[in-house]
Parts: structure tokens; sequence; C-alpha cells
């Protein structure tokens, strides 16, 4: 299974691999400027920016990795919260952060969605960022009110052709990968789908449970534990494979084939960060894998987790991009 989980990280198609050739370029050559200095860092607290509210997904999980980095190094990792604009004002803050190890930014899907949502930023996310690591993989699961009749991913497709009007899908606003999801979803089966949008996940779920929407592709993390309770019906998720807290549950891709989407969290660092100093803090957090008290909380949140480095990191964020481009140039989705 672990074999499978890095064989996948390294894949590119071909669309994907002539994606790269103008985006991986560019990101490679500050990592390989800078000469040793890692040696002694960290000497002092490093600040890690979340452009997300605490107790959120990104929060939790990025809470979970430089909490248990931070004891083992013996220096603290201190969260700074910032959320706001789809996460583009913290992305904004860290893209002018000093490049000396000491700014990290620990991001989500948003990264590779937010460059064709807001095309008027003050900041470029392929030349002011360094992909570090690939913290976590966390599929969304499409879950329907549980009066719903339906079992497969084939019977929405049914209900959503039989609805003169189309049918409703809640998403956890405007941009996000939820939304993005059913505008895929859409393209790909030729249904009508009428995007719900709410704001964030939370509200989304609990009208779906309470029936005044039907549908949604609802975070895995944040949905499993009322889809094991019984007060929402989980019809497919949209990872590859299985899941570890739903080994049943099928993947969308099993009806829909090439249908992935994952609400992923990475960490970066501005350009300009030494070399040696990303490449230490690769090791370090892979290093996070081989704990259990990480891996026990990350299995629990349904959270899939490789070893990777900064090369893979950066190639599975250009294959993001690509995908998502693609799904907001074809929804005609404008935010910024």
């Amino acid at each position: 299974m672990r074999g499978q989980r890095e064989e996948n990280v390294r894949r590119t198609d071909p669309a994907r691999r002539h994606f790269l050739t103008g985006t991986a370029a560019a990101l490679a050559a500050p990592f390989l400027a800078h000469p040793a200095s890692a040696q002694a860092w960290p000497t002092r607290p490093v600040r890690v920016i979340i452009p997300y509210p605490p107790a959120g997904g990104a929060d939790t999980v990025g809470r979970i990795y430089f909490t248990k980095l931070g004891e083992v190094w013996g220096q603290q990792f201190v969260i700074d919260n910032r959320g706001g604009a789809g996460g583009t004002i913290a992305e904004a803050a860290a893209a002018k952060a000093e490049p000396d190890g000491y700014n990290i930014l620990y991001d989500a899907t948003a990264f590779s969605v937010n460059p064709f949502l807001y095309p008027k930023l003050s900041f470029d996310y392929i030349k002011d960022f360094q992909p570090v690591f690939l913290a976590s993989l966390v599929p969304n699961i499409l879950v329907v009110n549980k009066d719903v009749p339906a079992k497969t991913v084939a019977d929405v497709i049914a209900l959503a052709k039989a609805a003169p009007d189309g049918i409703d899908f809640a998403s956890s606003g405007n941009g996000t990968v939820q939304h993005l999801s059913l505008e895929m979803f859409r393209h790909m089966t030729g249904t009508r789908i009428n995007h719900i949008p709410y704001r964030g996940g939370g509200p989304a779920l609990n009208d779906v449970i309470g029936g005044q929407v039907k549908f949604f592709f609802s975070n895995g993390s944040a949905s499993i534990g009322q889809v094991q309770a019984g007060a929402v019906k989980a019809i497919a998720h949209t990872g590859r494979g299985r899941l570890r807290t739903a080994p049943d549950l099928p993947p969308v891709s099993d009806t829909i084939p090439g249908f992935e989407a994952y609400e992923w969290n990475g960490v970066f660092v501005p350009t300009g960060t030494p070399g040696d100093i990303i490449g230490k803090l690769n090791a370090g957090l892979n290093a996070m894998l081989k704990e259990p008290a990480v891996t026990d909380r990350l299995d629990k949140l349904n959270v899939d987790y490789r070893p990777n480095t900064p090369d893979d990191f950066r190639a599975f964020v250009a294959a993001e991009m690509e995908k998502w481009s693609r799904v907001v140039k074809e929804a005609n989705i404008k935010l910024g």
C-alpha cells in the first residue's frame, strides 16, 4: 500500500509533464542555488503562516506536524493563523517574508487554485514560493441526505439527468475544492448541477443532514464522523483506492474514470530560502511519518500521507495547477 502511495505522488501524464516544463523548472532553480547554512538552523522560533482560521482542517493537521517536530528538534514552531480572501492575504505576507528559514507557509489546495481565481494578486505562486513537503491528502466524500434514493454514483447521475431543473449541490464556498469537485462532476457526466455555496463546510454538511440540500462533496475528515453515525449517506470518495476509515466506500473514478480531487496540505517557503534549510525541513517532516503520535492522529482524520521530496511536491503542485486551471476555465469561475 505504501509503495503504491509513493508511486502515485511521482506519476505524471503527458499533459502534466508539458505543464511542468513551464513551472517546475522555474521552481527548481532557486532551490539549487544556495550555499549550506542549515547545520545550526533553527536557533530561534520559526513562524508557520496558515491562511485559514484555527481548528480548521489545515490548522489541525499543521499543528500535528509542527508540534511534534518542535518537540523533536527542541525549537518552537509558532502558528500564525491569517484567514481571509481565500488564503491570499496570508500568502501575500508569506511571499514577502524574509527567506531565512524562519518563515514557513503551510497552505492547502487553494494554493493550486487561487492563481486562476485571482488574476491580479501582488505576488506570483510560481516565482515567490519553493515547495518543501506534501503533508496530507484528504479526499472529498460524496454525501447525500439519508432519504435520497441513491446508493451509487450511477444513481446520482441518473437522478440528475431525470430532474428537469437538475439537482442542487452544496459547496463550502465559491472556488473551494468542493465547488470545483461538483463542477468537474457536472462537466464529466453531462448533468445539470445547481451550485449552492455556503460559508464553510460545516454549515453545508448541516443542511445536507437536515435535507435543505441533498448532495455535497464534503471534506473527508470533516464528514466521516457523520457518515459513521448514519446522519448522512456516503456514496463514494474522490481519491484513489480505499479509505482507511471507510474501506467499503468506492472511489468516484470507478464510475467516472479520471475523476480525482483532494483537499491537500503542504509546506512552502519564500523563494531565496537556502536550499539546505529546505532539505533539512523536508527530512524533518518526513521523519514525522514514523512518529505514532503523528500518524495515529492523521489516520483517525482520514488523512493520507506519504514520504516525499521537494521535487515530488513540486511535480504534484504543478499537476494540481494544471487540473484546476482547466476546471476553473470550463466553469467560468471568477472571484478576483
